[in-house]
């Protein structure tokens, strides 16, 4: 029976992937479905986790301590770093018996080399960041060295932070490398790195080339890569405001300590008025020094708008992907449509488009029947190959666009909780801020009315 001839158009110009169903539609059934069939075809032993184990009964994670430790590097150079101290229990009782709580030592470079690992596995996940190696947007007190204490102290915030980010995904937390990363201590790199994840990380050139190449980008994810782009942009504008204001503030505040000593040695020389002088003296001393304790409390805010500045990487990470993935499909289709081509001209004998064979054949002569009937055999065999590698492709980018959109939508729900619970915080901060200056000048208001 005669088959259908290949609609050419179609196959050199294939349709963007397309979700199976609106990107808008409900969450918790996107989210329910990814859950159940992420990685379906790989057990427990291949990266996750089953329902009996580990990660459906209910445990308490946190990063408790950071230590400062000194060791030989890959290079067998002598090293300062810093390790924390991961703690975790389960909350119920198995069997009527408490568990006991598993502890080990991280440094930040293996919580690099599991989020690489979950970014490489996961493609469809919007992975949560890490927390800054180094400190950026620092207003000009705040130390920008990675060994300093408060730095060290906000990293072990974020550090924990990740980690209840990952067990709390619906996805990543049944990984079993993120379970051996909190269980294993020795050879933990080795387990990941037997994984093979770096053979199958994309090239950064490739990605580039997928960008720059492919023909019928879905317009959903260059929209998002756009508000990625942007998001980034307007959170780090407003970290350098705050900096800017920061600094500014800290020095009103400071200023304001030169009020307590005028005063102070003004009431060296007033026998009346000295009471009343030295007492509003000492609160603009205690109102000069509170700046310290309130900017150290705004870095807390900053952190977090800090997280969500790392998070666009993040949602790139997933619009990279799918380009690959699209670039990947427009190819395989380029191929399969110039198979066929050369299928048809040679079982019609007609050369439609200039070739080095056609020129090839004019100047030493035809092909044998046998020959060309050979030629044939083959190029059905790879048509046959390529039509089976292009529905695969098609049902992979499909999957993966349903699982990434239903990922994206979980990501906005808890971006906008997260970013909304922070301004107002901040908010509040400030408010409370000025309410303490109003107290101040309230009390000295009435040591001045003391005199």
């Amino acid at each position: 029976m005669e088959q259908a001839p290949p609609d050419l158009q179609r196959l050199l110009h294939p349709a963007p992937l397309e979700p199976l169903g609106h990107p808008d539609a409900g969450l918790e059934a996107a989210v329910g479905e990814e859950s159940e069939g992420a990685r379906g075809d790989e057990g427990a032993g291949d990266g996750t986790m089953t329902e009996n184990n580990f990660w459906l009964k209910k445990i308490e994670i946190s990063v408790s301590e950071a230590e400062k430790r000194t060791g030989r590097n890959a290079m067998n150079m002598q090293e300062t770093y810093t390790a924390y101290l991961i703690e975790t229990r389960s909350v119920e009782h198995i069997d009527g018996q408490s568990v006991l709580t598993d502890s080990l030592w991280r440094r930040y470079s293996e919580f690099e080399l599991l989020r690489n690992y979950l970014l490489v596995y996961y493609p469809h996940v919007v992975v949560p960041p890490l927390p800054e190696k180094r400190a950026e947007f620092v207003w000009h007190k705040l130390s920008a060295d990675n060994m300093d204490p408060d730095f060290v102290e906000r990293r072990r915030i974020g550090l924990e932070n990740f980690l209840l980010r990952v067990v709390s995904h619906p996805i990543l937390c049944r990984d079993k490398i993120f379970y051996l990363f909190l269980t294993q201590e020795g050879n933990w790199k080795e387990t990941v790195n037997e994984t093979g994840f770096q053979l199958k990380a994309d090239s950064r050139l490739k990605a580039l080339n997928a960008t720059f190449r492919v023909k019928n980008p879905d317009k959903r994810f260059t929209e998002l890569k756009h508000y990625s782009d942007e998001l980034q942009s307007v959170i780090s504008h407003l970290l350098r405001v705050r900096a800017r204001v920061a600094d500014r503030l800290y020095g009103v505040y400071k200023v304001h300590g030169n009020y307590g000593r005028v005063f102070s040695e003004w009431s060296a020389i007033e026998k009346e008025m000295g009471d009343g002088l030295q007492s509003a003296g000492h609160h603009m001393d205690v109102y000069a020094s509170s700046i310290d304790d309130i900017l150290e409390d705004e870095e807390h805010y900053a952190d977090q708008l800090k997280e969500y500045l790392f998070y666009a990487e993040a949602l790139r990470a997933v619009c990279r992907k799918h380009e690959l993935m699209q670039y990947d499909l427009e190819m395989a289709a380029q191929d399969l449509a110039s198979k066929k081509q050369q299928c048809e001209e040679l079982a019609t004998g007609t050369v439609r488009t200039f070739s080095l064979k056609g020129m090839t054949t004019k100047l030493f002569g035809q092909e044998t029947p046998e020959q060309r009937e050979a030629r044939i055999k083959v190029l059905e065999e790879q048509i046959s190959e390529g039509e089976q590698q292009l529905k695969s492709k098609n049902l992979e980018g499909r999957e993966f666009v349903k699982n990434a959109w239903a990922d994206i939508e979980r990501f906005k729900e808890q971006k906008n909780h997260d970013l909304k619970e922070a301004l107002i915080s901040y908010a509040v901060m400030q408010i409370s801020m000025c309410k303490k200056g109003i107290q101040v000048w309230t009390n000295a208001k009435e040591c001045f009315s003391k005199m």
